[in-house]
């Protein structure tokens, strides 16, 4: 019996997803931002102007599309390289045509897909022909350019951040492929409301994993006859073409550091349900877990500090309790410490006594010693009155000795003000008893 092949009339074609690529702004989906009336991509094509930009997104979004569609409405010559096979030859090689092409006139548009994987010489090479203007360049990339596209070609260019398309969208998407394509709308397609907002859900606001999706899941549904038109999608349809979880979480990518950003500011924010929840993507994501934390060991000093000290045990004990164990039970423990320290008072005060005491001694430099404070461990440097005057607070009745501890020139201000939270209001109430005046504005 012959092997069934899963493909049908379509096998020759291009994907979905290339098929129903617009070729002009007006059946560009999202983006609304830099493509609506009067916004920075809308005016350039109007004026049929060309600036190099870098594009900045998820997958997705319509950054290769974007970069088509602005160099066809300037009649540019359009060239396309990929960062992860070009060479500094074939950049250099496309530099030459394009000096060609400026002497007939014509401007050149060099699209590189995932710049921030071009090395600095490849970068190099690149800048003195965006900086003369004999092409220009539009790059798209996932990461955070500024992190890696180098500082001299990043200024000679425009950033433009895309965003992951919304619902609204992808659904329009959707139904133009089924009454555009020239596939999919031979087809009598029953796609369910509660299975279409499925599809949307599990492409992540990824246009193109939502096309090449259904094109799977048409093609399944239809198996090898080709006289089946009339049929209908089901939820489980598509979780088979999906084959894999349909998670964004790209552990060197920009959503990695977005959702580290998410977790801490949910522990400080004191959210204990949030901070496990983006903790959870994190680890399902595949995140290393000593990681995460790491992190909280950070979060413990910088944002719950002296308010409840034994934050920084539980973390660094976290720490060392994954350390040892691993995933997947490694998973609980850090879930244990994160809504810890979520639920803890915050006090940063121990942090901003850092920075104002940093700033101090950049302002005014390493200031002289007081002789009082000073280590007189010989008898010469007691001649030079090395300690004299120094109080032992141990002497006195509650351990604690009214002497200058400050260099002369010192910040002239309070470095550490405890917020009179948790254990931070004894700390408070303590130093107020040493030092009456000391929080006196």
């Amino acid at each position: 019996m012959p092997e069934k092949t899963l493909f049908t009339s379509s096998t020759n074609l291009p994907p979905l997803a290339a098929r129903m690529r617009p070729v002009q702004l007006a059946h560009f989906a999202g983006q609304e931002h830099l493509i609506g009336e009067g916004k920075f991509v809308h005016n350039m094509i109007a004026s049929h102007a060309l600036f190099s930009l870098v594009l900045w997104g998820p997958p997705g979004t319509g950054k290769t599309t974007l970069a088509r569609i602005i160099a066809q409405s300037a009649n540019a010559v359009f060239y396309e390289l990929s960062a992860v096979s070009a060479s500094v030859k074939d950049v250099r090689e496309i530099i030459r045509k394009a000096a060609s092409h400026q002497q007939m006139g014509k401007k050149t548009l060099l699209f590189i897909d995932e710049i921030h994987r071009f090395n600095k010489n490849q970068q190099d090479a690149l800048l003195h022909a965006v900086e003369n203007g004999d092409i220009i360049m539009i790059g798209a990339t996932t990461e955070n350019p500024s992190f890696e596209v180098i500082s001299p070609l990043l200024s000679r260019c425009r950033i433009l951040k895309l965003q992951s398309l919304e619902a609204a969208d992808l659904i329009t998407l959707v139904n133009r492929a089924m009454k555009e394509d020239i596939v999919l709308s031979k087809y009598k397609i029953k796609l369910p409301e509660n299975v279409l907002n499925f599809l949307i859900m599990s492409s992540g606001g990824d246009a193109r994993k939502m096309f090449n999706t259904l094109d799977i899941t048409v093609q399944l549904v239809r198996g090898n006859d080709p006289g089946n038109i009339k049929f209908a999608i089901t939820k489980e349809n598509i979780q088979t073409a999906l084959q894999e979880r349909a998670l964004l979480y790209d552990k060197d990518g920009d959503y990695h550091y977005d959702t580290i950003s998410a977790f801490i500011k949910s522990v400080r924010g004191s959210d204990p349900d949030a901070a496990v929840y983006w903790m959870t993507v994190m680890i399902e994501g595949g995140e290393d877990p000593l990681f995460i934390a790491r992190r909280l060991i950070i979060l413990a000093s910088e944002d719950i500090g002296n308010a409840d000290p034994q934050g920084l045990v539980i973390a660094n004990a976290g720490f060392q309790a994954v350390k040892a164990i691993g995933l997947p039970e490694g998973a609980i423990v850090l879930s244990q410490v994160a809504t810890f320290l979520a639920s803890a008072p915050k006090s940063n005060a121990s942090y901003m006594a850092l920075r104002r005491a940093k700033k101090a001694v950049r302002d005014t430099g390493f200031q002289s010693i007081p002789l009082h404070l000073r280590n007189a461990p010989t008898e010469t440097m007691k001649q030079f009155q090395y300690g004299l005057g120094y109080i032992y607070p141990h002497d006195k009745k509650d351990g604690f000795a009214d002497q200058n501890y400050m260099p002369e020139q010192g910040p002239g201000g309070i470095l550490y003000e405890p917020k009179e939270l948790g254990y931070g209001k004894f700390i408070y109430e303590r130093l107020i008893k040493c030092w009456p005046d000391r929080f006196k504005k």
